[in-house]
């Protein structure tokens, strides 16, 4: 049975607490990362409170809404992250699935909204359903397009379930015999990115006939969506940001030259540069809003 995370005890005043994290049963641990649901139903939010921030990630995910919906917001310049003014596209279908994403996204609601985003490994992901996650890269589609027929009527099924739990449930009862049919014999539990990036090298390494570095490179840009160059940063990234909730954040007095050195950055400037590709903002500016701006609550949730 997926597992909800408590809330934690340092949730910022006068933020809500709307957001939860589910975490996958044991046998799962290698398939999914975990689920993200936020419902803003019976709260009263201001318009810049209905904005979501989310960092680019090398998971793909699946999506529902079982009360309102969502919008994109799109950025009208590549240095630039979009707000309110910004112009705003339609998610394609009832559900949705999403690749590994190389740039920050931003959504809204404009009504009380009620959905759920699980998050799934990319290889786990291509191991299911044969979708390569490469082709998805930096891609929102129409879930009914791509997924098998069987996975639509999962899709359906959770749907119709009376709470978050029981949706965990049915998922989780449709995800178990296939992935244990399915995965690899030496499939990683720890899935930390950093963890994970070293092991698609390994599994790359020994798959398959041709070990040369180009041919790895394909074997895992294949598996997972993108270069092992570019899992490897995210790995970093994700170091990082434990790092700072770690360390002495709670009296804002986090040391980012220490934290850079410690996930493995050259120095704070590389710190800098990655956090803002990932997540649109400086790392300063990230820990501000995570614990001052509703809009961070995907990421409040990992803390």
């Amino acid at each position: 049975m997926a597992t909800l995370v408590p809330p934690s005890a340092r949730h910022p005043q006068g933020l809500i607490p709307s957001g939860q994290l589910w975490l996958p049963r044991a046998s799962l641990s290698a398939c999914l990362r975990g689920a993200m649901v936020r419902s803003t139903l019976g709260h009263t939010l201001s318009d810049e409170q209905r904005i979501n921030r989310f960092p680019a990630t090398p998971l793909c995910s699946l999506s529902w809404w079982f009360e309102g919906r969502s919008e994109a917001l799109l950025s009208e310049r590549p240095d630039t992250m979009p707000g309110l003014s910004s112009p705003r596209e339609a998610y394609p279908g009832r559900w949705v699935l999403t690749g590994p994403h190389t740039r920050p996204s931003t959504s809204y609601c404009a009504d009380p909204t009620h959905a759920m985003m699980v998050m799934f490994m990319p290889d786990a992901l291509h191991q299911l359903t044969g979708l390569e996650p490469e082709a998805l890269t930096d891609r929102i589609v129409d879930a009914q397009t791509v997924l098998p027929r069987d996975w639509i009527a999962m899709c359906e099924a959770v749907q119709h379930q009376p709470d978050d739990a029981a949706r965990m449930d049915c998922l989780e009862a449709f995800l178990e015999p296939r992935w244990q049919a399915c995965r690899p014999a030496q499939a990683l539990q720890v899935q930390r990115y950093a963890d994970w990036a070293m092991h698609l090298a390994q599994r790359a390494a020994v798959s398959a006939p041709g070990r040369s570095l180009r041919q790895l490179e394909r074997r895992i840009k294949r598996w997972a969506g993108l270069p092992l160059r570019e899992l490897r940063g995210f790995g970093k990234a994700e170091q990082a940001f434990f790092d700072t909730i770690a360390s002495d954040a709670a009296k804002g007095t986090v040391k980012w030259a220490d934290v850079a050195a410690g996930a493995g950055f050259s120095d704070q400037s590389h710190l800098c540069r990655v956090t803002r590709r990932i997540t649109g903002y400086a790392p300063q500016a990230l820990y501000d809003g995570i614990y001052g701006d509703e809009a961070f609550w995907a990421y409040r949730i990992w803390v």
